[in-house]
């Protein structure tokens, strides 16, 4: 293959959700400089237009619309409207989550943010799938990436349900890649270790930063780009024989919060 063609993503189609932010924001705008259509999907409608004015003002193709992806119509309206806009999907990045933090005492939390911390971070990407392989099996292309974290494979405090789902969802990915390979359409996981964005920010002090570099080989914290980077290798054809993986970039490290 060309080296020029390995990331080239001109009329593929891609669809983002939680685009509107820090990591989707990063991924939004990596797979239109690649040449993607991209359907910039937020449930915040303004920041997700923004994201998507920027991109159309760099001179790439992008829609923004509103999915609660919690919301089992918000996600068949996204899939139609990216078909009903550019024709079909090629690309889908399931960046939308939530839970973690450190802030899940077992003993606290209760049965409804379970189901919720479930339901977005597993159910949703799952039915999203199930909507966007069969466009992706009629187009001839398709890959899948979650955005899963170095939680799920990481031990420690009150981090029960957030970590478990992203583990679910890695599990997911390996499975699922058996019943969409048939289809052509590949599914991979991308988890960032601490990565530099509002969520993190949120909960980082100067001493836990500390903690986190002193475990990480290559000194210092993610950024956005980096885990963008990565998601646009498992989108493009240079990982057209790699499905059901997971890549964790994370610094060859461990950021754990404790």
């Amino acid at each position: 293959m060309d080296i020029n063609t390995l990331f080239d993503l001109s009329g593929k189609v891609a669809v983002v959700t939680g685009g509107g932010d820090g990591i989707g924001r990063g991924c939004c705008e990596i797979l239109a400089a690649a040449g993607a259509s991209v359907v910039v999907s937020d449930i915040n409608a303004d920041k997700a237009k923004a994201v998507a004015d920027g991109i159309s003002a760099s001179g790439g193709k992008a829609i923004s619309l509103v999915c609660d992806v919690f919301e089992d119509a918000d996600r068949i309206k996204l899939i139609d409207t990216a078909v009903k806009t550019y024709g079909t999907v090629n690309i889908l990045v399931n960046n939308a989550g939530l839970g973690g933090g450190g802030r899940e005492n077992p003993f606290k939390i209760d049965v409804d943010y379970v189901e919720r911390i479930y339901h977005i971070n597993v159910f949703a990407p799952w039915r999203l799938c199930q909507l966007a392989v069969p466009e992706m099996g009629k187009s001839g292309y398709g890959s899948i990436v979650n955005i899963t974290s170095m939680s799920s494979v990481d031990k420690e405090a009150n981090m029960c349900v957030y970590s478990s789902s992203k583990a679910a969802l890695n599990h997911l990915a390996a499975n699922l890649a058996y019943d969409f390979g048939r289809y052509g359409v590949r599914i991979n996981n991308v988890g960032p270790g601490a990565t530099k964005t509002a969520a993190l920010e949120s909960i980082l002090t100067p001493e836990l930063q500390e903690k986190m570099l002193k475990r990480t080989p290559i000194h210092r914290l993610g950024e956005v780009s980096d885990i963008a980077q990565a998601v646009l290798f498992f989108a493009s054809p240079a990982s057209a024989w790699i499905s059901g993986q997971v890549i964790f970039v994370n610094g060859g490290g461990n950021q754990t919060l404790g």
